[in-house]
């Protein structure tokens, strides 16, 4: 692999500090708008593109809420627009909980730390590296580029991608394609083999809250209609229900290839078997072989003689691509006549093909920089602003490139606490993003 010496491009060279400068500036998202917002962090990728000739635009849906769009003009203007998005906002974090200060931007064992190294502030500062490069270097990309650094991601982007969709499509409207997170990344399967794992899918995402209406009355008293007892039953069914395994195509797809890099057969009805060989990935992909609901939180009553009228509960449902109906169908089975269900968010699944000119580029531009790479496609049990753009009618990639080690714990650090990435890591994915634009 290259290093960092005098071959070294100029974006390797200022990545590590792009991702450092980023961490610091604090952007955790809480949900509520209790936190310092994306302001700060949105001025500071504005700046870094104005000096280098790219003029940013700011947009602001809430006070601090704000995202960064540009355009960088490609040779063939009449190509669709290639859109490059990342979010700025990152999950809160415990200082307390970490070996290392979530917002020191420390580099401590070759890696650096802190809260959104890979979520995704590794693949912001990679971004920018390279469009920066490019731009000093009037190297124009083949098609326009328009970026997008958006605010509210980690609560459903509504304050973010999903504002930018509804209230300025325009800004997005001709793109055809879209990359971005949570794809890209190595899994080693043998000494000289990765496989690369480019989302091409994610899971529908129902945050519910269940209500159980019954008669309120004293305590002591005999009581057939007991809101908490009847949402205690359904949220206890919900909750032990187990979703029988459906093979969607990109699953399947991907498993198919999995079994061939393991050199086994590949069997429909031990799929489970096959994705407990992935290592530290297997959790994420396990999660989307099937539908999932999980209840996160209870409430009901106020006094301990009191029985309430009323008890209330939230869960957390993810339903697969194409099969939001049947989802559904079996969340009210469960819950049964007496519990009603309403939405706190709801989002679509994503699925698109992997194929064509894009695919081609991603596969060339890993074997370019890692000769064992193969890029496989997966599904994403979570979500991303793929889900808004979406909607126009977008075609959506998790294509953030990292060659990592077959050690670390990469799909742990999502959210987790001393989240970190290795600086040889965002080093490969300056150069394997700098070849992708040029062949996209």
């Amino acid at each position: 692999m290259a290093g960092v010496g005098d071959g070294a491009s100029a974006a390797e060279r200022e990545v590590v500090d792009l991702c450092r400068e980023l961490i610091a500036i604090d952007t955790s998202n809480y949900g509520d708008h209790s936190g310092p917002g994306e302001r700060a962090a949105a001025e500071y990728v504005a700046g870094k593109l104005d000096e280098v000739g790219v003029e940013p635009a700011l947009y602001e849906s809430h006070p601090g809420r704000t995202s960064v769009v540009a355009r960088i003009p490609g040779e063939d203007p009449g190509r669709a627009p290639l859109l490059v998005h990342g979010h700025l906002d990152v999950v809160p974090a415990d200082a307390a909980d970490w070996t290392h200060d979530p917002f020191g931007g420390e580099i401590v064992d070759g890696c650096v730390w802190g809260r959104g190294a890979v979520d995704m502030k590794d693949m912001d500062a990679m971004v920018l590296a390279v469009l920066r490069e490019r731009m000093r270097e009037g190297r124009r990309p083949p098609r326009d580029i328009v970026l997008a650094f958006l605010a509210d991601e980690e609560a459903g982007g509504t304050w973010g991608a999903r504002w930018l969709v509804d209230q300025h499509p325009g800004l997005f409207a001709d793109c055809s394609e879209a990359i971005s997170e949570v794809g890209g990344f190595s899994v080693t399967v043998g000494e000289n083999r990765r496989l690369y794992l480019v989302e091409t899918a994610e899971k529908g995402i129902a945050w519910m809250r269940l209500v159980a209406r019954g008669t309120a009355g004293h305590g002591s008293m005999t009581n057939d209609d007991n809101a908490v007892t009847e949402l205690a039953e359904a949220v206890a069914r919900l909750g032990r229900h187990r979703f029988p395994v459906r093979l969607t195509k990109t699953v399947r797809t991907f498993l198919e290839e999995v079994c061939a890099e393991f050199g086994i057969e590949f069997d429909e009805n031990d799929v489970e078997d096959t994705v407990a060989r992935l290592g530290s990935v297997a959790t994420m992909i396990g999660a989307t072989l099937r539908h999932t609901v999980n209840p996160t939180v209870l409430d009901g009553g106020y006094k301990a003689n009191v029985i309430p009228g009323t008890a209330t509960a939230q869960v957390d449902g993810r339903f697969l691509p194409g099969l939001e109906e049947e989802y559904f169908a079996e969340i009210d089975r469960l819950l049964g006549p007496k519990v009603r269900r309403e939405f706190i968010h709801h989002l679509p699944s994503v699925e698109t093909e992997f194929e064509g000119g894009i695919v081609t580029a991603m596969s060339e531009a890993l074997l370019a920089e890692d000769p064992g790479a193969k890029a496989v496609p997966y599904c994403l049990s979570g979500g991303t602003d793929a889900k808004s753009f979406q909607s126009l009618g977008i075609r959506n990639y998790g294509f953030a490139p990292l060659r990592l080690p077959p050690e670390l714990n990469f799909a742990g650090m999502f959210h987790g606490v001393d989240e970190r990435v290795p600086i040889d890591g965002l080093r490969f994915g300056v150069r394997v993003l700098d070849r992708f634009i040029g062949m996209s």
